[in-house]
């Protein structure tokens, strides 16, 4: 039976502040996101049924998933936070960019933190890992497919705002915040679907699994949904209508001259 995947947004980032901190490598996470962080891991109810916890190689995510997620790699001293690179972050500025392989080998030496997969190039934002819509399709297709045939059962993935949308194939509310419709420190839970799907979101035919997702309706009921997610047919409307509109999937040279709006915090979530 596929597992279930409690998908989770890194909590705040100093590059959450303002978009002026866009040009900040890999930032770490602020006062407040260690708080957002403490407060997920009161919160969350499913902690003595986690098996898996895998992060974005991202500094922030992995100490989001550390400290979030505490409880279950306090309970198993052998888990090992798993980084994977396909869960990085869609856009290529500073900020969404990771670290070289050494330095997180450096800074996590003695962490419950597994940087095998973590290879040269991982952070190049080319090729496999470009800011372009169809690397971006396929990247997520292929971290739903590596998840689907993990063999545990409850698996924590710890991501990004943007990338989530692309991973869920959800985009309901896909610019509630800025470039997505994630809170800092959400969490939702996701089942494989039974349906079969051979085509992407924008109609393209897949090679295999497309390993879709469906939010659990505990999940929606969570966080105030009412009735089902949209279906495919609408998800492919509201992707258009995502992918047009964001900023994020431009690239570096493009996002200099184009005006980003600074907007302002709400709950300490720039909006």
């Amino acid at each position: 039976m596929a597992p279930t995947i409690h998908c989770v947004r890194h909590a705040q980032g100093v590059h959450n502040l303002c978009t002026a901190n866009h040009v900040i490598p890999d930032p770490l996470l602020t006062d407040l996101g260690h708080e957002q962080c403490a407060k997920l891991r009161e919160v969350f109810p499913y902690h003595d049924k986690i098996d898996l916890v895998t992060a974005s190689p991202l500094r922030r995510t992995i100490y989001t998933a550390l400290e979030s997620f505490e409880p279950v790699f306090q309970a198993h001293p052998e888990f090992k936070l798993i980084a994977l690179p396909d869960l990085q972050e869609t856009s290529d500025v500073p900020c969404d960019t990771g670290s070289e392989p050494q330095a997180l080998q450096q800074e996590f030496a003695g962490k419950n933190v597994d940087l095998d997969m973590v290879h040269e190039g991982w952070n190049s934002k080319t090729g496999r890992y470009a800011p372009i819509n169809s690397a971006l399709r396929e990247r997520a297709r292929a971290a739903r497919r590596w998840l689907k045939a993990r063999p545990e059962k409850e698996i924590v993935m710890v991501t990004h705002g943007g990338f989530l949308h692309y991973f869920t194939e959800d985009w309901e509310d896909h610019s509630q915040y800025q470039g997505t419709g994630w809170s800092n420190t959400e969490f939702r839970s996701y089942t494989f679907s039974d349906e079969d799907h051979n085509a992407d979101l924008e109609g393209h035919a897949v090679d295999g699994d497309n390993a879709t997702l469906v939010e659990t309706a505990e999940s929606r009921q969570r966080r105030g949904k009412v009735g089902p997610t949209p279906d495919r047919a609408q998800q492919k409307t509201l992707y258009q209508l995502g992918t047009q509109s964001w900023n994020q999937q431009l690239s570096t040279e493009e996002q200099d001259s184009a005006k980003v709006p600074e907007g302002e915090e709400v709950n300490g979530v720039r909006v």
